[in-house]
């Protein structure tokens, strides 16, 4: 299976340590956050990776370079011209990421001991278009699914706003991880253009294909976005 690192982002949420670095470069106990997020997958027998680059992007690659590609195949989709949100990079990586039939999408900031073979297990067996690894835990906002584990809505608890074909209260109610893996059909779905949500596609989509949950809770899992995930 090949992985798909989003590293493009600004960081703007870890402030001044973004200043002149980009957020897959700041170090936490001594490793950068893309070396951990490739040595991880890696570990789990993944070879092949994309990595989309953004901000101070020739850092990146002179890191890289530098590591030699840590001995892995790794192939950079560069958004240096505009920074297109994961569907938008998904769509310009096509022609790179269609050469699998699965794929999975890994955020740069997430730092989990979550066997990733076990999303791959599932996501295989199901035939899903999709299949998000999420967790019970507070935020804001909340992907929506019913006693399948489809996906069947969003909410967001702060603005109030919902998308939901669920009538039943009774809906199961998670945050999304960062991990995600995709069928490749889902380029010949989508609609969008240029920067765009991967989110408020599947949620257009949910209802014509389907896209599974499936639980990390029981993991350990940190957003390294967050100055505070730095402290422990």
């Amino acid at each position: 299976m090949k992985a798909f690192i989003l590293a493009a982002g600004l960081g703007t949420r870890l402030g001044p340590l973004t200043s002149n670095t980009p957020k897959a470069l700041v170090a936490y106990q001594g490793k950068t956050l893309l070396e951990l997020a490739i040595m991880k997958l890696a570990s789990e027998g993944i070879q092949s990776f994309v990595i989309n680059v953004h901000h101070f992007a020739e850092q990146i690659l002179s890191f890289l370079d530098k590591n030699n590609n840590f001995g892995l195949e790794i192939v950079i989709s560069d958004e240096s011209d505009k920074l297109l949100d994961t569907g938008g990079a998904i769509l310009k990586a096509q022609d790179i990421l269609n050469s699998t039939s699965n794929f999975l999408i890994y955020n740069v900031d997430v730092l989990t001991n979550f066997p990733i073979s076990n999303l791959i297990k599932q996501h295989t067996e199901t035939n899903a278009l999709a299949t998000l690894a999420v967790q019970r835990r507070e935020t804001s906002r909340y992907l929506l699914f019913d006693e399948s584990m489809l996906l069947r809505g969003w909410m967001n608890t702060f603005t109030n706003e919902k998308i939901t074909d669920i009538n039943s209260p009774f809906f199961r109610k998670y945050a999304f991880s960062g991990i995600h893996i995709l069928n490749n059909r889902i380029f010949d779905m989508i609609e969008e253009k240029g920067k765009f949500s991967i989110i408020n596609m599947y949620l257009r989509m949910r209802n014509s294909d389907k896209i599974l949950g499936y639980d990390i809770s029981d993991y350990q899992w940190r957003d390294m976005g967050k100055p505070e995930a730095f402290l422990s």
